[in-house]
């Protein structure tokens, strides 16, 4: 590999998929780049990575600041053979009750941010080299009280669609679909009580993801051995978009009110 070949730069990279996925990269020889909101937790894991590794703070939804990172990492490395972004926000609500403030935090930061990023990886990524945007279970499974991050994640795989075929040859764009995975993002859904039950019992493999079984499908599709895929989306949940999705604003009211 040429040292162009080597660098990936992972969105979200300081918590959960994000810094799994690093891992996994780190591992196999890339030069990882994470980017990141908390710069302070991003500075931290590319310490925990070595030498080779950085870290950049940036707001997924700021175009001129998603542009100056990528730029940052052109000035560095000379080219990218990877991005990955893995950002997100989650802020349920009923249609009827949620605030616009919070369905536009949610598109912003799940679709508009992915939309930035296949942007500037179209103009920096390497010939021959690979996006994967995180998109969700949400994102073909409804759920009552997710309509902004329903939306957004369903935007996501219709995005991934249009940009692999809009950037092939060149680059290829997949994404992946996880289900109920433990990380900072899904930490509040353990605080309801029954809720992360009633996910598993619709889950047939029985278990949550973790997110290291996120990032090995990442590392699948950013691979070689994916060189024949993209426009795809790979659901890795358990098995769990063949059943149903849990009533979040059901458990949430039931914990609420004590009934």
């Amino acid at each position: 590999m040429s040292a162009e070949e080597q660098v990936a730069v992972v969105i979200g990279g300081a918590s959960g998929i994000g810094w799994a996925t690093a891992q996994l990269m780190a591992g196999r020889g890339e030069t990882v780049v994470i980017a990141d909101l908390d710069s302070d937790a991003a500075d931290a894991r590319a310490a925990a990575l070595g030498a080779t590794a950085t870290a950049h703070q940036v707001d997924v939804t700021d175009g001129a600041g998603m542009r100056t990172l990528f730029d940052a990492v052109l000035d560095r490395h000379g080219a990218i053979g990877t991005v990955v972004d893995c950002a997100g926000i989650s802020r349920p609500g009923t249609i009827a009750d949620l605030s616009l403030d919070d369905w536009k935090a949610t598109v912003d930061v799940c679709l508009t941010g992915a939309f930035l990023t296949v942007k500037e990886a179209a103009r920096t990524v390497r010939d021959g080299g690979s996006v994967v945007l995180v998109a969700s279970l949400n994102g073909r499974q409804p759920g009552v009280g997710m309509s902004a991050y329903c939306s957004a994640k369903a935007g996501v795989l219709m995005l991934t669609e249009v940009a692999a075929m809009e950037l092939a040859p060149r680059v290829r764009v997949n994404a992946v679909n996880p289900g109920f995975v433990h990380t900072p993002l899904t930490y509040g859904a353990t605080l309801v009580p029954g809720l992360v039950e009633e996910y598993l019992e619709n889950t047939p493999l029985g278990r949550a993801g973790t997110p290291e079984d996120v990032a090995q499908t990442i590392g699948f599709l950013t691979s070689d051995a994916a060189g024949w895929m993209t426009g795809s989306a790979v659901d890795l949940n358990g098995g769990a978009h063949t059943m149903r999705y849990p009533d979040i604003v059901r458990r949430v009211s039931e914990m609420t009110t004590g009934s």
